[in-house]
């Protein structure tokens, strides 16, 4: 985007910061990108930033496709709802796309039952990877999901464009949703995306103005839903904590940053502004 039309967008959001709902990504985001995403914890700047942030702004969201359980406890986000609460805030955790919803008022995961044919789909995965000839890949169950990761085999990139095809149709098969992302796969209920997942926080908050910051494919549908908005007049920015492995969000954000550390420099500077 111009550089004059970014900061019409910025400055439209530091207008209502009362207002303001900031929502983040958590892999990639407020978290780097590792081999092994069961240990991805949140960048070490981010407890500090997302509190000091959070006391000029209306809402704080994590809005993730993982398991809200596993995010509250790689991000350590109980011990920062405990910091934001002491502000009057709320933090709130959207997992697995939207699906979940963690508060930091209510302190409980509120979860739908697992899709209808998740079963069959895990049941037939062994044998499907298998004939792809991308056993070495590792899944991970997430109740509501499986994600396949192939970052972690000998051929990242050709096993996963050799798998998304195989896992697309055999989720179709079962009327489930495939999300491809940096190296995974994941195979998941229809119907809910983090585009969806952003308009209920919206209202729910009754936010006046809006910043998502995401790095991926599954990203894509709230930025949709922000520039949406924005047509209708709802001040909005939009920022990618940029890589080398994606570039989808490039063409669609008000702002690209270098991967979290450049996402933790934004919401800083972002803080400051409001400070001002």
């Amino acid at each position: 985007m111009a550089l004059d039309s970014a900061a019409a967008a910025y400055n439209a959001v530091v207008d209502v910061a009362d207002g303001l709902l900031v929502a983040l990504d958590f892999d990639g985001t407020l978290a780097p990108i590792v081999d092994d995403p069961e240990v991805a914890l949140i960048h070490p700047r981010a407890h500090e930033v997302l509190v000091r942030l959070a006391a000029r702004v209306r809402t704080i969201a994590v809005v993730t496709g993982r398991p809200a359980r596993q995010v509250l406890a790689l991000g350590g986000l109980d011990e920062v709802g405990d910091a934001i609460g002491e502000d009057g805030r709320e933090l709130v955790v959207l997992g697995q796309y939207g699906n979940e919803r963690w508060t930091s008022a209510q302190r409980r995961v509120v979860s739908p039952k697992p899709p209808p044919g998740l079963a069959s789909f895990l049941g037939d995965l062994p044998r499907l990877l298998r004939e792809a000839g991308a056993s070495d890949v590792w899944t991970e169950e997430k109740g509501l999901a499986v994600a396949v990761h192939t970052r972690r085999t000998a051929e990242p990139a050709a096993t996963y464009d050799r798998l998304l095809p195989v896992l697309s149709k055999a989720a179709a098969d079962r009327g489930l949703s495939v999300e491809p992302g940096r190296m995974v796969i994941e195979v998941r209920a229809p119907g809910m995306d983090k585009g969806k997942a952003l308009r209920s926080l919206v209202t729910s908050y009754d936010a006046r103005g809006i910043v998502f910051v995401g790095d991926d494919l599954g990203d894509v549908p709230a930025f949709e839903a922000v520039l949406a908005l924005r047509e209708e007049g709802f001040p909005g920015l939009l920022v990618c904590s940029g890589s080398d492995e994606q570039s989808a969000l490039r063409s669609l954000s008000d702002l690209v940053v270098p991967g979290p550390d450049g996402v933790m420099d934004f919401l800083d500077d972002l803080a400051a502004t409001l400070d001002s």
